[in-house]
This record gives structure tokens, sequence and C-alpha cells, in this order.
């Protein structure tokens, strides 16, 4: 069976759900995990406005809210792993694309798994607010774990 599981978490509500079910899968497998959160670039429509709001580093702000937010996320992780009886890895991939961040961590730890949430959008509401949960799927050929 699965011998290490990556678990994606972005900290929300939703992928806190992923996060549970993916620590207990490990559990019961008696699994590696590495939980990955990923920070996306910067747009440059952002820090043009931030330039024009007289921040004088504005990509150094960023990327330091960025890091912050990023060990909130993967503390919160170390936790509930904790109290779950499962050792895990944390990794945080900064200034990357979701699914890219996602697809390299797993291939770079080999992992055998992938386990992320969705909400399970269809039709124009997946088009139009996107998903990390397709584009993850459309770009890996390790098999995904998708929580709902």
């Amino acid at each position: 069976m699965y011998k290490h599981i990556l678990i994606a978490t972005d900290g929300s509500e939703l992928a806190s759900r992923g996060l549970d079910e993916g620590l207990k899968l490990s559990k019961a497998l008696g699994a590696k995990v590495t939980v990955v959160t990923v920070t996306e670039l910067w747009s440059p429509f952002e820090m043009s406005e931030a330039v024009h709001s007289g921040k004088k580093n504005p990509l150094a702000e960023y990327e330091e809210a960025a890091a912050r937010s990023a060990r909130r996320i993967l503390d919160v992780a170390k936790e509930k792993a904790r109290t779950a009886g499962v050792e895990i890895r944390t990794v945080h991939v900064p200034d990357t694309h979701p699914a890219d961040g996602i697809v390299d961590t797993a291939k770079r730890e080999g992992c055998d798994l992938i386990v992320m949430a969705s909400h399970g959008r269809r039709g124009a509401r997946r088009l139009l607010l996107g998903s990390q949960t397709a584009e993850t799927l459309a770009h890996t050929t390790i098999p995904i774990l998708v929580i709902r």
C-alpha cells in the first residue's frame, strides 16, 4: 500500500479536513507523511499598487508575511500530527503556483499518494474560481485522494 503520503494544505477549514483524513490514513498504514503548503508569487498588479501606496520594500514585506503564514499553517499541521500520533515532515514552497509546488514536492520527496481537499465545484463555477485540485490531477501521475 502507500508508504509516503504528501498532504497539501493552505490552512483553510476545508484543507484542515484533508489534513485530518490524511493523518488518519497515514497512521492506519504506517506511512511516512510530508505536509506541504505553497505560497504564490506576488502579482505585478499587487506589487505596483504597493509601490504606488508608498511602501518602501513591498516585496520583502510580502515574502515575510507569506513565510509567517506558512509557519502558522505548518505549526497547526505539526500539532494535529502530534495529537494523532503521527510524525511528519513539513515543507513550505514559496513563490510558486500551488499545483506546481504540490506536484514537484511529491516527486522530490518520493511520495506515492497525494491527499488534498476540494470544494467539488462543477461547471462554470470551477472554471471561474479555478481548482488547484483539478490542476494537480492534470499534472501528475501520482495517485490523489480528494477529500470533500
